[in-house]
C-alpha cells in the first residue's frame, strides 16, 4: 500500500497520469424478495450469499411487498434486522414497483436504502448505473437522459453495468430489433451487461455484445422448475480485468438442490 502511494505521488509530481485501477473483484446479485414472498427464502438467500464473500451485493428490486402507503415502513423496519446482520457488504438497491408506487413510498425507500431511485458508483474500473422504472413500463426520457450522461462521463471505464427492474427489453430482443433508445445507449457506450428482475424466472439474451440477464426469484413465490430456470436463486458476477464472468446458484434445500448455471457458456 506505501509503496503505491508513493508511485501515484510521483506520477502526480511528473504530471503523468495515474493508471486506472485493475478489476479485480466479485458481487451478487439478489432477486426479487417479492411479491409474495415465501417465508425464509430471503434469509437462506442471505446465507448463502455471506459464505461467498462478495465484495458488495445488489438487487433487482421488489425489497418488500408494499402496495400500501399505510404498512410500507413497517416492512422495512422489519428487513432492518437482516440487512444490519450483512451490514459488512455495502448494498445497492434497485427500485422495483412493490417498493415505488406513490410520492410516500418514494420518501421511504430514500431514507431505507440511503439512495435515490436513479443514481450511479464506480468499483475500481467498472462503471454502475441505477435506473427506475418502477412506475413505468418502460425507461422514461429523463432516465434514458440520466444514463447517457453517466455513460459519457465513464466512457472510458469497463465494464460497465446498468440495472432497473422490469425487463421491457424482452419483446424488443425477441422480435429481433435492437433498435430501441436503451440498446442503443448501450451498443454506443459500451455497456457489457444489462440486469433486470420482476418476472420471477432466469433469462439471459445477447445483442451486439450486450448481455441481458433477467433475474429469477429470491423469494418471490414461484412454482419451481429447473428445466425451465424456475427457481430460487441469486448470482456472483466475477469481474477480472475487462471479463465478467456471472454464475447463477440455486438454493441449497430444502428450497433448491443447490444446482448452478454457468452464464458465460
Amino acid at each position: 500500500m506505501l509503496r503505491r502511494c508513493w508511485v501515484l505521488l510521483l506520477l502526480t509530481a511528473l504530471g503523468l497520469p495515474a493508471q486506472p485501477p485493475v478489476n479485480n473483484f466479485r458481487f451478487s446479485i439478489v432477486g426479487d424478495r417479492t411479491g409474495s414472498a415465501v417465508p425464509a427464502v430471503y434469509e437462506q438467500v442471505w446465507r448463502e450469499v455471506d459464505r461467498l464473500r462478495p465484495d458488495f451485493v445488489i438487487n433487482v428490486g421488489d425489497t418488500v411487498q408494499g402496495r400500501s402507503d399505510s404498512s410500507v415502513e413497517a416492512e422495512w423496519q422489519a428487513l432492518r434486522p437482516l440487512f444490519h446482520r450483512y451490514r459488512r457488504y455495502p448494498l445497492y438497491f434497485v427500485a422495483g414497483n412493490h417498493d415505488i408506487w406513490s410520492p410516500f413510498s418514494a420518501k421511504i425507500f430514500e431514507r431505507e436504502t440511503g439512495r435515490p431511485p436513479s443514481y450511479s458508483f464506480r468499483f475500481q474500473n467498472a462503471h454502475f448505473t441505477v435506473l427506475d422504472n418502477s412506475q413505468t413500463a418502460d425507461l422514461e426520457l429523463k432516465q434514458l437522459e440520466f444514463l447517457e450522461s453517466e455513460l459519457k462521463a465513464n466512457r472510458s471505464r469497463d465494464p460497465k453495468f446498468v440495472f432497473f427492474h422490469k425487463p421491457f427489453w424482452i419483446p424488443f430482443l425477441q422480435f429481433q430489433s435492437g433498435e430501441f433508445p436503451l440498446h442503443r445507449l448501450a451498443r454506443e457506450y459500451g455497456v457489457r451487461y444489462v440486469v433486470s428482475g420482476h418476472l420471477h424466472f432466469l433469462l439471459k439474451m445477447e445483442r451486439d455484445g450486450v448481455t441481458y440477464l433477467q433475474m429469477g426469484s429470491s423469494g418471490a413465490r414461484i412454482e419451481p422448475d429447473f428445466e425451465k430456470r424456475v427457481f430460487y436463486q441469486h448470482a456472483v458476477a466475477e469481474v477480472r480485468g475487462s471479463e465478467v464472468r456471472i454464475t447463477v446458484h440455486e438454493l441449497g434445500p430444502p428450497h433448491g438442490q443447490g444446482r448452478s448455471l454457468d452464464l458465460s457458456r
